[in-house]
């Protein structure tokens, strides 16, 4: 029943040879903390934020958690009004104030972009918060797309103190900024699997 749901994690050390250092990005769960993450690309590392429930390897709709496996980022989305640029070889389109993000699994625009208003529940790509001023979007489930494997799965700027997301993956706006400048026209991002935890063994009573 769910077998559509495992992502493709363990194929990641096997298609890792056919990308360049520039365009692939590892992103790295830590152990101490489900919600925080490293990410690497090439030299390059810094901490990141990751969903609330932490990497998951079955992702389903409301679950809070960043996908496990590979995926690719197709474009980005600015708000031109706060933010000019940024540089880097990745497509960008600016945002508008009807901009939204289907997140709604019985509606056919389930995890594609709309303009709002509409009846279906959707995400506002317009924020007074900052957090979309620079928004990648990740090939999580577009094609194909089933219902309620999640949506919505961004890289964006994180809240203060690299709080944990909804599931997408968030940077300081520096870092996210030093990212883009550094990566290839078609980056990937492989997120690694949580690390197992170490059961500590109770020494036996003598």
């Amino acid at each position: 029943m769910h077998a559509k749901l495992f992502t493709s994690a363990t194929k990641i050390k096997l298609v890792a040879q056919n990308t360049s250092p520039s365009s692939r990005i590892i992103v790295l769960p830590l152990p101490a903390r489900g919600h925080s993450g490293r990410m690497r690309i090439g030299t390059m590392e810094m901490p990141c934020a990751l969903g609330r429930s932490g990497a998951v390897t079955i992702k389903r709709e409301g679950d809070g958690g960043t996908p496990v496996g590979r995926m690719r980022l197709v474009r980005l989305c600015v708000r031109r009004d706060h933010l000019p640029g940024p540089t880097s070889a990745v497509s960008s389109k600016p945002i508008s104030r009807h901009d939204g993000w289907c997140d709604d699994p019985r509606d056919g625009r389930y995890n594609r972009p709309v303009r709002l208003p509409v009846s279906a529940s959707a995400e506002t790509l317009w924020r007074q918060d900052h957090l979309y001023d620079v928004v990648g979007i990740l090939d999580w489930n577009l094609r194909p797309r089933i219902r309620h494997r999640g949506s919505a799965i961004f890289l964006h700027l994180c809240r203060p103190g690299l709080q944990a997301t909804e599931g997408c993956i968030a940077l300081r706006r520096a870092d996210l900024l030093r990212l883009l400048a550094a990566c290839g026209p078609r980056p990937v991002f492989d997120v690694a699997p949580p690390p197992r935890r170490i059961r500590r063994q109770t020494p036996a009573k003598t």
